[in-house]
């Protein structure tokens, strides 16, 4: 059975490439009817967040990826933390030792810091702790065993780290990239197990996915260098290796770099799910559920980038994306994140909704700004806004005068629309309003436009100061519908107020 896994550690809100891996991992295991799987990988204590895991969930919740197991819905493979399993680890790091794969190691950290700048200043060409500078430290190779074990027994702190092989040419096949090939002195003896007790990543990682039977790991390209350890991990404990798939990084607008909070912050979008507080300075960001993007939106964004469909399609619904998406199609080189793109995208998905769907999320915003509606009249708003908005906000923002006269006029537009004649022809106009009787978009249009012709006047001197007194700015919705919608009396009194209001400011 297929049977992957998305496992964040808690030491901050949960960033959208963070979101897309557990979105992958998702998708691949609904495609093949596998499971998808929440671990929360807790062992670095230092960089917990309080909130962090809570915050994972709820966004993983809210774009509607339920994992089948996970700390806060079980299964047979818990516990789900990694820090309700902490007492799993050392019995597998002990392992390692007693079959060679891994070592005590008693330096210090200021000793390791003494080993690095020695290394710097003689300008080695290997700078890492390994086969070539290991003897030169405080470790199992240095030590008979009589030694180790007295120190182990007094209490001294200490760490196990793997015993990486000399030149040693490690080959693994990767889904999305390829075969990957390392050769082993590169690489340094990472600490498998800390003095605190807890295991690093690498083992945890390693222990825990096979103990829950993980078929394929899909993560990031940040975990790529660590492939190679984790493929001698696999052969140290004797286990069948699952696949393994590193996901392309998620690129800045301009392609330089990796996706950051500053790219969101300093260009106006947001960079993670949802809203995080940082519970050490209090600052608030936005997310994407409260800048306003719809949660099918979100996907559908995230899915574009770093895979394709191999054919024209960009709008997706989640089953579809079940339906068509493969890892092999999924792209080796980071892909640049598009603000304008993301934004497209939720304008894509709004327009799929009803109109009763949006003014059901509508309403709450309505209210807030103090305004009762009636919802017929709503729905005749939402369809003829629909098509000019991205977001739900936006029919308030971009349409908040078909529920309460303009306050004030855009000045751009007055300077550029209104002339020493307006106010009269405006007057005038009004006056054949009031003549209307059959109060229609159709009908409104065909007895204004005459009306115009007949005056001798051009549509822009005479429509585009009305749509001033109407709404406040010169451009929105089809103006005769807006008129027919908005209503005879209502347009009428708009045009009065609108005239005094201007008149004394000039």
């Amino acid at each position: 059975m297929v049977r992957v896994r998305f496992a964040p550690s808690p030491t901050g809100p949960l960033h959208i490439g963070g979101l897309r891996t557990a979105l992958f991992n998702f998708l691949f295991a609904r495609k093949n009817n596998g499971k998808f799987i929440l671990r929360i990988e807790d062992t670095d204590q230092l960089r917990y967040v309080p909130g962090a895991e809570e915050y994972i969930i709820e966004a993983l919740r809210w774009v509607g990826l339920d994992y089948d197991e996970g700390p806060d819905v079980g299964g047979h493979y818990g516990p789900y933390r990694q820090s309700e399993r902490i007492n799993l680890y050392r019995k597998y790091a002990e392992e390692l030792v007693e079959k060679g794969w891994a070592y005590y190691a008693f330096d210090t950290p200021e000793e390791l810091e003494a080993m690095r700048l020695r290394l710097r200043e003689a300008k080695s060409p290997v700078q890492l702790y390994n086969h070539l500078t290991r003897d030169g430290m405080k470790n199992s190779f240095t030590m008979s065993q009589q030694e180790v074990k007295a120190r182990i027994e007094a209490g001294e702190p200490y760490v196990i780290r793997f015993n990486m092989p000399a030149d040693r040419q490690i080959i693994v096949h990767d889904i999305i990239r390829g075969e990957v090939k390392v050769n082993s002195n590169t690489l340094d003896d990472k600490v498998l197990f800390k003095s605190d007790g807890f295991p690093t990543y690498h083992l945890a990682n390693i222990v825990d996915d096979h103990l829950m039977e993980i078929s394929h790991v899909i993560r990031g390209e940040e975990w790529l260098p660590s492939l190679p350890l984790h493929v001698l991990l696999y052969e140290a404990f004797g286990w069948e290796a699952p696949q393994f798939a590193h996901l392309p990084l998620i690129l800045k607008p301009n392609g330089k770099g990796k996706l950051s909070k500053r790219d969101g912050d300093q260009m106006g979008f947001p960079v993670f799910p949802l809203d995080w507080t940082d519970p050490k300075t209090g600052e608030k960001t936005r997310g994407y559920r409260e800048w306003g993007y719809l949660p099918e939106a979100v996907i559908n964004i995230l899915a574009m980038l770093g895979w394709n469909p191999g054919t024209d399609q960009e709008i997706f619904t989640l089953e579809e994306l079940i339906d068509q998406f493969s890892l092999e199609r999924v792209q080796k080189s980071g892909a640049k994140f598009d603000p304008d793109k993301a934004r497209w995208f939720n304008q894509q998905h709004l327009r799929r909704k009803s109109n009763e769907e949006l003014a059901k999320m509508f309403l709450p915003i309505l209210q807030s700004h103090g305004i009762d509606v009636d919802m017929g009249y709503l729905l005749k708003v939402i369809d003829l806004m629909k098509d000019r908005v991205e977001f739900v906000e936006e029919f308030w923002s971009k349409g908040y005068f078909f529920f309460k006269p303009p306050q004030d006029y855009d000045a751009k537009g007055l300077k550029k629309a209104w002339k020493e004649q307006t106010p009269q022809i405006m007057r005038d106009l009004k006056d054949k309003i009031a003549q209307i009787k059959n109060f229609t978009a159709e009908n409104i249009e065909k007895e204004l436009k005459e009306w115009v012709e007949e005056k001798e006047l051009s549509f822009s001197k005479v429509f585009t100061p009305l749509r001033l007194l109407i709404q406040g700015t010169t451009s929105g919705p089809h103006l005769f519908e807006m008129l027919e919608l908005i209503g005879k009396d209502e347009i009428i009194k708009r045009i009065e107020a609108g005239l005094q209001n201007i008149e004394k400011k000039k």
